[in-house]
């Protein structure tokens, strides 16, 4: 094969392969943008429960991320100042809920890391299966009737600056 075909044949093997994978993250996705938010009662870091139709009224970004994840890592160090901080006093509340680990597990996480925002536990995944099946970190923005209005699967800077627009959007 000359060198044209072979760099043919490698441009469509990576289309098809990222296609491929957009269509499996599809798949994991059990709801879509215009679903309500499902129900869900989250156990949080700091001993509180928190129930997501309490928060109607609000614009919530629930993210799941887990501390073994290092695109959820990335994600999480630009959150306190670019979501939290940006966003205190306006209607707002980040919801991070940590998929299939310990309250131990996550307290040497904060520790390590020095995050003091609050942190929601889904030990058993039960949460995150109402949401989807795999994937992580992944996002998803509720609007103040309680409708999933945006979702956002992995993290890239470009990605995670989306979601911030969108918020802002929402919050005029």
């Amino acid at each position: 094969m000359n060198m044209k075909k072979i760099l043919l044949l490698a441009v469509y093997l990576l289309t098809l392969g990222s296609l491929t994978g957009l269509k499996a993250q599809a798949k994991e996705t059990l709801v879509k943008v215009g679903d309500d938010v499902p129900e869900f009662v989250v156990d949080m870091f700091d001993g509180k429960k928190i129930n997501i139709k309490d928060l109607k009224g609000k614009i919530v970004l629930i993210n799941f991320w887990a501390t073994w994840c290092p695109p959820c890592q990335e994600e999480l160090k630009r959150v306190q100042k670019e979501i939290i901080d940006k966003f205190k006093g306006k209607d707002f509340v980040f919801l991070a809920i940590s998929r299939e680990e310990t309250k131990e597990q996550v307290a040497k996480f904060r520790e390590k890391n020095g995050y003091t925002f609050p942190m929601g536990l889904d030990p058993e995944r039960k949460i995150f299966e109402k949401f989807a099946t795999a994937t992580i970190p992944r996002s998803f923005i509720i609007d103040k009737k309680g409708m999933i209005v945006a979702i956002e699967v992995g993290y890239t800077k470009k990605s995670f600056d989306e979601l911030i627009k969108k918020i802002e959007k929402l919050l005029e």
